[in-house]
């Protein structure tokens, strides 16, 4: 059983890999083979692997990012919670700013469900 201060630590480390370019790695290392992903009241997305292609198609669609800020972080029983800012240039030449707070479910060190709210 994974403790409430590891998984906060968990939460912190895939934090500064999406901050440092390397989601990809991120995702591998912390999500479950049967996550659950879901963007506000969107239908979830099941699998590792279908998320998998999610995010990569997500990723494809940024062709810079800026600066990746995280504001504020949380933990306790079992789910953390990460705000951040995205600041971006989309493959339509677009420079956008994302602002989301994503909230996770974790079983022994791994994402089980994500949610991420934004606008």
């Amino acid at each position: 059983m994974t403790t409430n201060a590891e998984i906060e630590q968990h939460n912190r480390e895939l934090d500064d890999l999406i901050r440092a370019g390397r989601s990809a790695e991120a995702f591998e290392r912390f999500y479950a083979e049967d996550v659950t992903m879901q963007e506000n009241l969107e239908a979830p997305c099941v699998g590792k692997e279908a998320n998998r292609q999610r995010e990569a198609a997500f990723f494809a669609s940024i062709t810079e990012v800026h600066e990746v800020s995280v504001h504020a972080q949380g933990a306790g029983d079992g789910v953390t919670f990460s705000e951040s800012t995205f600041d971006v240039t989309l493959a339509n030449g677009a420079r956008v700013t994302m602002n989301q707070v994503a909230t996770r479910r974790w079983r022994n060190g791994q994402i089980i469900h994500e949610r991420f709210y934004h606008s």
